[in-house]
C-alpha cells in the first residue's frame, strides 16, 4: 500500500523498522460528516458515492450499514480490483466482482484522492465516501461512515434502526476500543509484525480477546445483550475473514474461529442476516491478501482453504441476554 506525498504517487509501505517491529495504522485524512439538514453535505438520494474493496474489513463496515439502513438505492458502490500492488488500489474492472469506477472512469483509487484535493498528502485507502454534488471526499473514515449511514438518512428512507443507542453509548464505545485496537487491527499487527516480540505481543491479545469474545458471547446472544448495535457488525468483518485469511496468512494459528463454539455460531448468525451474505465476497478476501502482500507471500501462491459451511444453523435463538 503506497501513500501519496503532495497529490504524487509513492511506492511505499509502513515503516517498521522506526516502531520496533510494530505495524501502526495511520489515521484517516477525511472527516467530515453528512446530516440531515445539513449546508456542507446534507442527506440527499443519489448524491454520494462509496468506493470499496470486497476485501477489505473497514470498507465492509460500510457496505453491512448501506445494506442494513436501506441504503442501497440512495448510494451507488464502485468496486476495486482485489490485487492491490505497486500503484495501490486500481479500479479496473477485469476481475469478477470488480467495477471499475463508476462515476470518472478513472484507473486507480488515488486518482480520486487528487480529484478531491490535488495536493494531498494521505495513504490510499478505503472506504471513499464521495460527494457528487461538491466533487470531494467525505470521509475515509470507516467508523464514522457508519455512523452517518445509521442515522443521517432516516428521514429519506424511512428506516429507523438504531445500531448506536444512546443508551448503550458508554458500554460500546468501550467494547469497541477493546476489539478494534486487540482484534480488528490485532490481526494486522500480528501479521505485519517484523520483529518475534511485536509479533508475540499482538497475537497475544488477539487471543486474549477472542477468548474474552467467547466467554460474552457464552451468556449472551449479542455483544449488548439482546441487541444488535454497531459493536457486532464492526466486530464481524474481522470474523468473517479469520479462517479464510488471518488463521494462515497473518500466523493468527493458535485457534481457528471454528474452534469457538459461541463465536462460530454467532458470525454464522450475522452472515445469514437478510442482506449481509451478499456484502462478503469470499474470493476477493482470499485473493487480495495472499496476492498483494509480497512481503508475506512473495510468489502469491493462493491457498485452496478448508471448505466452510456458512449455512450452517445456528442455533443462537436460544441464547438469553445476562
Amino acid at each position: 500500500m503506497g501513500l501519496l506525498i503532495d497529490g504524487k504517487w509513492q511506492d511505499r509501505w509502513y515503516d517498521t523498522k522506526s516502531t520496533g517491529g510494530h505495524f501502526k495504522r495511520t489515521e484517516a485524512q477525511f472527516r467530515n460528516w453528512i446530516t440531515p439538514d445539513g449546508t456542507e453535505f446534507p442527506a440527499e438520494s443519489d448524491r454520494y458515492h462509496l468506493y470499496v474493496s470486497y476485501a477489505c474489513p473497514w470498507a465492509h463496515r460500510t457496505l453491512i450499514f448501506r445494506a442494513l439502513k436501506g441504503l442501497t438505492n440512495h448510494i451507488d458502490v464502485s468496486v476495486v480490483h482485489p490485487d492491490m500492488l505497486d500503484k495501490g488500489w486500481e479500479l479496473n474492472p477485469d476481475y469478477p466482482g470488480a467495477t471499475g469506477d463508476r462515476l470518472y472512469k478513472k484507473p486507480l483509487l488515488s486518482d480520486i484522492y487528487v480529484k478531491a484535493q490535488h495536493d494531498v498528502t494521505t495513504r490510499v485507502t478505503v472506504p471513499v465516501l464521495w460527494d457528487k454534488a461538491r466533487k470531494t471526499i467525505v470521509s475515509n473514515e470507516s467508523s464514522e461512515i457508519i455512523r452517518m449511514f445509521n442515522s443521517a438518512f432516516d428521514g429519506l428512507t424511512g428506516n429507523t434502526l438504531d445500531f448506536w443507542p444512546e443508551i448503550l453509548r458508554d458500554e460500546i464505545e468501550e467494547v469497541n476500543a477493546r476489539i478494534y485496537d486487540t482484534f480488528n487491527n490485532g490481526v494486522y499487527k500480528s501479521g505485519f509484525a517484523t520483529s518475534q516480540s511485536a509479533y508475540d505481543e499482538a497475537v497475544t491479545a488477539l487471543f486474549d480477546t477472542m477468548d474474552w469474545l467467547e466467554d460474552r458471547l457464552s451468556h449472551r446472544r449479542y455483544l449488548m445483550g439482546d441487541r444488535l448495535t454497531e459493536a457486532d457488525w464492526r466486530l464481524f468483518p474481522t470474523l468473517v475473514r479469520f479462517d479464510p485469511v488471518y488463521h494462515l496468512h497473518f500466523k493468527c494459528n493458535r485457534n481457528r474461529l471454528v474452534d469457538f463454539p459461541n463465536l462460530w455460531a454467532y458470525t454464522r448468525e450475522l452472515y445469514q442476516m437478510p442482506g449481509i451474505a451478499q456484502t462478503v465476497n469470499f474470493d476477493h478476501i482470499v485473493r487480495h491478501y495472499h496476492y498483494s502482500h509480497e512481503s508475506i507471500n512473495p510468489h502469491r501462491i493462493v491457498p485452496i482453504n478448508p471448505e466452510i459451511n456458512w449455512a450452517e444453523p445456528h442455533g443462537r435463538e436460544r441464547m438469553m441476554a445476562a
